[in-house]
């Protein structure tokens, strides 16, 4: 018997989302430098899981080849305000499958934009848009970082219990809040 190779399927093409003040589009090499300049800063290191802190050289890039990649399991958009005269990246939003139609969403908006609701608008295009096609989406937030858990509130999303994560940037565990939301699919 013969069998013909198995060839896997990439993901579909990351599509740009609309909002009212900026779009979610695929991140683009020329990104490096400002999502470099805004991921050093300590503040907002602490407030990840994946950043480290003191950002090391290449770290970004690396992040933007992984996520350009065919095979690639998180999908990251830019949060990209320059046709509203804003930055050409505000934050970061992303998504990574997890199994059982189920994705976990992450998100950063740089400092110098907190407080004007740009978390919440690019996560509600998100989950609106739905590109992974998901049933449920999760989501956590550090317990000392309460605007991130009113984010996800605002978004719908319900609080589930407590658990931790490992902050690269503390290089600790921390206590976490997780979220869940399912979707109307």
């Amino acid at each position: 018997m013969t069998y013909a190779p198995v060839t896997p399927v990439p993901p579909a093409v990351q599509p740009t989302i609309p909002s009212d003040r900026f779009v979610l589009r695929p991140l683009q090499t020329s990104d490096v430098g400002l999502i470099s300049m805004y991921a050093a800063d300590p503040v907002l290191a602490r407030g990840t899981r994946s950043i480290p802190h003191p950002l090391p050289d290449g770290v970004i890039a690396a992040m933007i080849a992984r996520a350009s990649q065919p095979g690639r399991v998180e999908d990251v958009w830019a949060m990209d305000g320059s046709r509203a005269g804003h930055a050409e990246v505000l934050g970061l939003v992303s998504l990574v499958r997890m199994d059982r139609a189920q994705s976990e969403v992450f998100f950063w908006v740089a400092p110098a934009f907190w407080n004007v609701g740009f978390a919440t608008e690019a996560l509600r295009a998100l989950l609106t848009a739905n590109p992974h096609g998901a049933r449920q989406y999760f989501a956590e937030s550090f317990q000392d970082n309460p605007g991130s858990a009113r984010v996800l509130t605002n978004c719908g999303f319900d609080y589930l219990g407590d658990a931790e994560a490992f902050s690269l940037a503390r290089n600790a565990v921390v206590p976490t809040w997780t979220y869940m939301m399912k979707t109307g699919l």
